[in-house]
């Protein structure tokens, strides 16, 4: 039997109507989030958000997660807390949601640049989005995560960076991580294949400096050690016979 969890048309119907909300969120939210704007501020937004258009917020209460987002500034890869922290001119934040409607997730994440950034930010920020969108246009019936992971690595590699080898994508349905993890370094055609009808997270979690990471004192928000600047995207992708549907691209 197949570890695999596979939808329903009714169920991708659904799972439609949540991307459409998270990705409508992470554009409204990312367009706040400016120099001398809170996390929390931005966090209390989206949860507006998502609840106003139909939704429920993915990660508050998820394993006693407490918010709405997860906002990771500068060095911090994933899970930053929004609270008092305010933007500052030059950083770069990820922001992290996910929507549930009919009981099923999403989830998706943007880095937003504040005021201006330095050239490695937005050469790191590109090789984010670029790994993210060759590694989508992998993504069918028959395909092998090893082929996803594969192609993040080598964007990344290639642009200079590192890609997060603890730090994976992960499939999604009726719970927000479940198999398969989709890792951002691996090997082409090797890895489980991937069913039609199935759903995946990928995002390419991708250092400035060293991938060697640690648990922030708030025991959520992991950085790494060497503080360099962090770039992360995501996307959730239905997998379909001869290619894919990306759920949370509007």
């Amino acid at each position: 039997m197949s570890r695999f969890q596979i939808f329903t048309e009714e169920q991708v119907a659904s799972l439609r109507r949540g991307g459409k909300i998270l990705h409508d969120c992470l554009q409204h939210v990312g367009a706040l989030a400016e120099e001398g704007v809170t996390t929390g501020f931005l966090d209390s937004m989206a949860e507006t958000f998502i609840r106003d258009h139909g939704g429920i917020p993915g990660f508050k209460g998820y394993q006693g997660f407490p918010a709405t987002l997860c906002t990771s500034v500068n060095e911090v890869c994933v899970h930053g807390i929004p609270g008092a922290q305010e933007l500052k001119n030059g950083d770069i934040i990820s922001i992290d949601c996910g929507v549930i409607v009919d009981a099923l997730y999403t989830d998706a994440c943007i880095t937003v640049p504040i005021g201006s950034i330095s050239p490695q930010a937005k050469s790191l920020m590109k090789a984010s989005f670029d790994a993210l969108q060759q590694a989508i246009a992998v993504v069918k019936a028959g395909a092998r995560i090893g082929d996803i992971s594969a192609t993040v690595e080598q964007v990344a590699r290639r642009r200079g960076f590192s890609p997060v080898r603890a730090l994976t994508g992960h499939g999604l349905g009726t719970t927000l991580h479940q198999y398969p993890d989709i890792p951002n370094v691996g090997t082409t055609k090797t890895g489980p294949v991937l069913p039609a009808m199935t759903l995946i997270a990928i995002e390419p979690i991708i250092s400035a400096g060293s991938d060697a990471i640690e648990e922030g004192d708030d025991g959520w928000s992991i950085r790494v050690k060497d503080h360099a600047l962090i770039a992360h995207y995501e996307h959730t992708v239905l997998v379909i016979e001869g290619g894919h549907e990306v759920l949370t691209d509007g």
